[in-house]
């Protein structure tokens, strides 16, 4: 950017192979990464980060995606979110969008929707 701000697309997975390969493919596209291991790290290293967007795995230990969607709400109301997981159900997409969720990828991800996703939110 002109003025030297950047913007960084958040990546929060407990599976270090999938961080890395994500952290790869979006630094080959371009973005700033940033990620974290857990939903605790993210809110412990990413306060003072200006993250553009957010990739969540529903299924980590202590908070699952969701648990963290809702409590990014609650500071960060128009993040846009996209959650990743290998299980979907219209369960998990019904409350996933009711706490504003942007986005539902299924694993394996699909690069195009992916970047789809990271480009909108970068503008």
């Amino acid at each position: 950017m002109e003025d030297g701000h950047r913007l960084y697309v958040a990546v929060v997975d407990d599976d270090d192979a999938v961080r890395d390969s994500l952290c790869f493919l979006l630094e080959a596209a371009g973005c700033d990464v940033l990620t974290f291991a857990s939903a605790a790290e993210f809110f412990a290293r990413a306060e003072h980060a200006d993250i553009a967007c957010l990739l969540v795995d529903q299924h980590m230990p202590q908070m699952t995606g969701l648990e963290l969607a809702a409590k990014v709400r609650e500071t960060q109301p128009g993040l846009p979110m996209a959650l990743m997981t290998g299980s979907p159900s219209p369960e998990l997409t019904r409350r996933a969008f009711e706490l504003g969720v942007t986005e539902m990828l299924e694993k394996p991800l699909q690069e195009q929707g992916l970047l789809a996703f990271v480009q909108a939110a970068l503008g």
